[in-house]
């Protein structure tokens, strides 16, 4: 009996200790240990989304980046593409300047014409023929364009009906299609077209075709190469009215 006794005391003391085992709290290390990974959870989150966030920034540069390279390579083409027409049209001036300093002794006299029908070549006025010979000589000579175009529209001005005036209405019509004003070269070469027995009358009229073309309005540039073809079919200008209109198809 007293050995039963003990046997159920001790059982009860064995169990009272068990049960002090699984309550007791967890150890200081396991907690501190726990709150250690959570605070590096923490930290690797916000490094990620730092590091998604500046991934974010760099493609929106990149794509403004490429925004204005495309803008400044559309710049680019169209600065290219203006410098080689004022180039041409340059060329265009050369070719006449040229031409014209060729045959210096004619530069005044041979390619003038009264108005509105004459073959008078020379004026006896001597101020009129200085004048005019300074203005033809700001562009063969002292390549002075813009000094030019002040010196012939002076000129017509105070000789209204001189010997040169197509030829001065030519001139001022070719160094503004070298300016790209069409409008006002427009209007000099009308001018020049109105004298039937100018020898520039023949250019006047194709330069007043590729004016018309370059304005798209293509049915006023067939008008302008056809009646160059008609009325000049040997000349230089022809070929290339007719060289004009092939291209468009006549």
């Amino acid at each position: 009996m007293n050995s039963n006794k003990m046997r159920v005391a001790a059982l009860a003391l064995l169990v009272g200790a068990a049960t002090q085992v699984v309550a007791a709290p967890a150890p200081v290390t396991e907690l501190n240990s726990s709150s250690a990974q959570g605070n590096s959870l923490e930290r690797l989150e916000r490094m990620l989304e730092a590091r998604n966030q500046i991934q974010i920034d760099m493609q929106r540069q990149l794509e403004q980046l490429a925004s204005e390279m495309d803008e400044l390579r559309g710049v680019v083409e169209r600065n290219s593409y203006d410098l080689s027409q004022m180039l041409e049209r340059q060329r265009e001036l050369y070719r006449e300047v040229d031409a014209l300093s060729r045959q210096p002794q004619k530069a005044a006299t041979d390619t003038a014409d009264s108005q509105p029908k004459s073959t008078e070549t020379y004026t006896s006025n001597v101020s009129e023929n200085a004048d005019y010979e300074k203005a033809v000589n700001l562009i063969l000579k002292e390549k002075d364009y813009d000094g030019a175009v002040k010196a012939f529209e002076g000129f017509l001005v105070a000789y209204p009906q001189s010997a040169y005036k197509p030829n001065a209405h030519y001139w001022l019509g070719q160094l503004y299609f070298t300016k790209n004003q069409l409008k006002q070269a427009g209007e000099q070469f009308k001018a020049v077209a109105d004298y039937s027995d100018s020898n520039k009358r023949a250019d006047a009229l194709l330069k007043l075709g590729v004016i018309a073309e370059r304005s798209k309005n293509v049915e006023e540039a067939k008008k302008m190469y056809q009646e160059v073809v008609k009325t000049y079919p040997d000349s230089t200008s022809s070929r290339q009215a007719q060289a004009s209109l092939k291209k468009l198809g006549k």
